[in-house]
């Protein structure tokens, strides 16, 4: 996909998500991360850094959403799909400079900072 292309649907997922009832976007989300937990690091990293920039970069599409319960969302993986997933966003946060590490501990509620170990 163009990054032009990547950005349109991360946009249109960002704005989705919060529409679903919340019931169904559990499933949805869980399924979403159960899949991409079995992706190659590399689609895995590509994937999260394209989601990452975008937040970083437009914090307020993050209002409407319910993070405790995507939080826990997370938490209800598997031990094995958890922490791949979690390393993959280790990765990527340390790669990421000064001032987007700020910016992404500025948006990140708490409890998820410390999950993720951000």
């Amino acid at each position: 996909m163009s990054p032009s292309d990547k950005v349109e649907i991360i946009n249109n997922a960002l704005a989705a998500g919060p529409t679903i009832p919340f019931d169904k976007f559990t499933r949805l989300f869980k399924t979403w991360l159960e899949v991409l937990s079995n992706f190659s690091e590399e689609h895995r990293t590509e994937m999260f850094v394209s989601y990452i920039t975008e937040i970083i970069a437009n914090p307020h599409k993050l209002v409407s959403f319910n993070l405790d319960g995507i939080l826990e969302i997370f938490l209800s993986l598997t031990p094995d799909q958890s922490n791949t997933i979690s390393n993959s966003i280790k990765n990527i946060v340390n790669t990421l400079d000064d001032d987007m590490k700020k910016r992404l501990s500025m948006i990140v509620p708490t409890r998820a900072r410390k999950e993720f170990e951000i």
